[in-house]
């Protein structure tokens, strides 16, 4: 049984207050809302037990689970509370896992903070904010708003947006679920606004925050949101007219070798070499609308050789100049903090986002489990909840395990079999002998019990 992991977890979420702000932010009409907070709570702690749907919720209730915990709620109860959501229950519940990722900052080292214990050189002293979406397979057709979106795949669109620094694994700090065949930008403003705010928040104001898109939210909207918060932006571009014209005005002697595939250091000169190279140059996002919203800021470019000029060289038929590739990005980062590599090195850097999709899709987000869409989306919130509370009780074990995956950390802190003993009233949990992770799993079980501890974590 999970008993013995659950124990220490489920302590740090009373902690941080999970039911307290249900029950204050949530109000799910009619009984089947009732006690919202001991409801959301039986989610997330089914979640990170190993449910992913609603039927697994019987986890909880299990062995002697009955005996450790009170008042599991069975699984039909918990799909009635769900099934009862309306969108604006959804934004409820979101207000609620903002507030929770912050009390979880207050009381583990989740995200490295310019005090932060462990210090951040690679990102400059930016707070990262990564924003992308990720198709959530679907089968059958009583899934409302499943479609076919850019991916082929028939499914709902997540959007989500993720925060980290350089010694802290990503934390979700906004979501949110769409149809599956909606376009990538819509409604990135409104999230865009929200997890600029809230990863303030979870660093205390005293970073300023990048934000990193791809070429999908090149959009006024998004790039706007984000800098009316005070962020600065890092988002890939399409190859357009305005693009394609301020590439070809980079000189030759304006590129710099980086490391990249195939590259080599070479110690004499202290430079790479290397058949990747980048350059920047000054550039106006969205020159062609109003004055207001335009953006002024630096497009930075990389540059790789064709893959088929390549080819081509390799089959003796060499070419009368060279063939490039180009990928570039604008930034409005300050140039005295990222220089062209710097910015560049760090862009590339976004694809961290995808191993959260990962791991969401490997755990709770394996499955969608209801056909009404709003209880679709309560659950993708719950799976965040999950996921972040996960992350922060594995920082507790100051070990490697504070930036394994979700699943990794279940295995070796949360599903421990555990008998279950009573005497003189009090409950025993005997955890096994020889246990590889005893002194992580320690760690974490004596942090939450001592309030001070865990407050110094």
């Amino acid at each position: 049984m999970s008993a013995g992991g659950l124990v220490p977890v489920l302590a740090l979420a009373e902690s941080a207050g999970l039911a307290d702000l249900a029950d204050e932010h949530v109000s799910v009409p009619t009984d089947k809302g009732a006690n919202p907070g001991l409801k959301v709570a039986s989610l997330v702690a089914g979640m990170i037990a190993g449910a992913d749907c609603i039927d697994d919720m019987s986890l909880l209730r299990h062995g002697g689970m009955g005996r450790v915990f009170d008042r599991a709620y069975a699984p039909s109860t918990l799909g009635s509370f769900l099934r009862a959501f309306t969108f604006g229950h959804v934004r409820q519940l979101d207000a609620v896992a903002s507030r929770f990722l912050i009390n979880l900052a207050g009381h583990t080292q989740l995200v490295a903070t310019a005090n932060g214990h462990e210090a951040a050189t690679g990102d400059h002293g930016y707070a990262l904010l990564d924003v992308d979406d990720t198709i959530i397979e679907v089968h059958g057709h009583a899934k409302q708003g499943a479609g076919f979106g850019y991916s082929g795949v028939r499914g709902l669109n997540a959007l989500l947006a993720t925060s980290s620094r350089t010694g802290s694994a990503p934390v979700v700090v906004a979501q949110r679920l769409r149809k599956g065949a909606c376009g990538s930008p819509r409604g990135a403003k409104r999230i865009i606004a929200d997890a600029v705010k809230t990863t303030g928040r979870l660093v205390g104001g005293s970073l300023p925050v990048l934000v990193r898109m791809d070429s999908a939210f090149y959009t006024r909207g998004a790039i706007h949101a984000a800098r009316k918060g005070g962020a600065a932006v890092s988002v890939t571009v399409r190859m357009n007219t305005a693009v394609k014209k301020a590439i070809s005005a980079i000189g030759d002697d304006g590129w710099t070798p980086i490391e990249y595939t195939d590259a080599i250091f070479d110690e004499e000169t202290n430079t790479w070499i290397s058949r990747a190279e980048v350059a920047e140059i000054p550039f106006t996002a969205f020159a062609s609308a109003k004055k207001a919203d335009r953006v002024p800021g630096r497009l930075v470019v990389r540059r790789i050789p064709d893959f088929n000029a390549d080819r081509n060289k390799a089959a003796g038929q060499d070419t009368l100049f060279d063939v490039w590739r180009f990928h570039a990005f604008f930034t409005t980062t300050d140039t005295a903090v990222f220089d062209t590599v710097a910015a560049d090195k760090t862009h590339r850097h976004h694809a961290v986002i995808e191993q959260v999709h990962a791991d969401l899709k490997n755990s709770a987000l394996a499955h969608l489990p209801s056909g009404k869409f709003h209880a679709n989306a309560a659950w993708l919130v719950l799976a965040v909840m999950a996921f972040n509370l996960t992350r922060a009780a594995a920082t507790l074990t100051s070990t490697e395990l504070a930036k394994a995956t979700t699943a990794t950390i279940r295995h070796k802190l949360i599903t421990v079999p555990a008998r279950v003993a009573t005497s003189a009233r009090r409950i025993t949990v005997h955890l096994p002998r020889d246990w590889p992770w005893e002194n992580a799993w320690s760690a974490m079980f004596d942090r939450v019990s001592d309030p001070p501890a865990l407050l110094a974590a």
